[in-house]
Formats: structure tokens, sequence, C-alpha cells
């Protein structure tokens, strides 16, 4: 399948961030890395704003494919346990500047930003007071907070972790996750 105009500038945009950091997304920098002239991407993306409202929804449109795809089903056709799965083995192999640059950027309560409704998707909210003490709700959090340690991590301090240690670490989380009826997940 063609990548589409649209597309190619999102992945270019990306590109740029992943590189040089949000500062540096400027229609010339972006129709540089995308081989479109300025005019090309004014078409596309009218303004800044409206170029990285369309990065921020590119993004979160990836990864909640790359966790349909590991799944092999849709958020609200799976259990809490396979969203949670999913959710942690993603989060082990996908982090990048622009995700995580992104993801900070919506976690402005006033700000309607994509992030926070996929992740709520994927990965439920912690449990409330009273039922803190399921030790499988708690247990899933718990394993949900790590996997997000791991994914900043890579994001931060890029290229810094091991393959086969980012996979054992990844299992190791995935093992947090506790079946349904309380006992760990293994």
């Amino acid at each position: 399948m063609r990548t589409s105009k649209r597309d190619r500038i999102l992945d270019a945009a990306v590109n740029v961030i992943n590189r040089d950091g949000v500062r540096a997304v400027t229609f010339e920098s972006v129709a540089a890395e995308a081989k479109l002239t300025r005019g090309g991407l004014l078409y596309h993306f009218p303004s800044r704003e409206a170029l990285l409202r369309g990065i921020d929804e590119h993004l979160v449109q990836a990864w909640e494919t790359s966790m349909e795809t590991l799944l092999g089903k849709r958020a609200d056709e799976a259990t809490a346990l396979e969203r949670y799965q999913t959710f942690v083995r993603v989060s082990a192999q996908s982090a990048t500047r622009a995700e995580l640059m992104f993801m900070l950027e919506s976690a402005d309560p006033d700000a309607e930003r994509p992030w926070g409704p996929a992740v709520r998707r994927w990965a439920p909210l912690p449990p409330e007071a009273g039922a803190a003490e399921d030790s499988a709700a708690l247990d899933n959090f718990v394993a949900r907070l790590a996997a997000d340690g791991l994914w900043i991590y890579e994001a931060m301090y890029e290229g810094q972790l091991d393959e086969g240690v980012r996979a054992l670490v990844a299992e190791r989380i995935a093992g947090l996750l506790a079946k349904s009826d309380g006992s760990p997940h293994l």
C-alpha cells in the first residue's frame, strides 16, 4: 500500500522530533525531511498547531495499532488482563522521544489530547482507595507503572538497554500481572 503524503509528512515530523526535539518542528524542517515543498506541507497542515495535533493523533494511532496487532483484537474486545499484558509488552518494545514528549504534553487536564483516552483503553486507571485491597487490581497497576518506567527509560536513554535485558525486564513485569483469581500470571 502506498503511503499518503499526509502520512509521509507525519512520519517525517516524527523523525525530526526523535532526532532534534519538538522545537525543531518547522514547516521547513519537516518539508525537507519529507522531501516535499513547504507549500505541499501547508496543503495538509495550514498551521504549526494543526501539524502538531496531526503528529499527536498519528503517534497515538500507531501505538494503538501496535497494541491491536500484538493482541489480535481491539481493546474493547479484550479482558483487563489481556490489555495489561499487551500494554506491558508494547511498552517494552516501542519507546521514542516523540511518543514521550507528546504523551507528557497530554498530561495537561485542560488540553484535549488523544493519549489519555488511548492509555485508559489499554491500561485502566489505578484502583480506587476502597478497591486497593483487591490484590489482583493492585498488582496489575504496579505492573503498568513498571512498564511505564521501562518505556520512559527507553525514551530518555535511547539505546542504553541491551535488547535481551529489555526482553527479560518486560517478561518480569508481565509476571507481575495477576490472573483474575489473584494469583500471579507467569
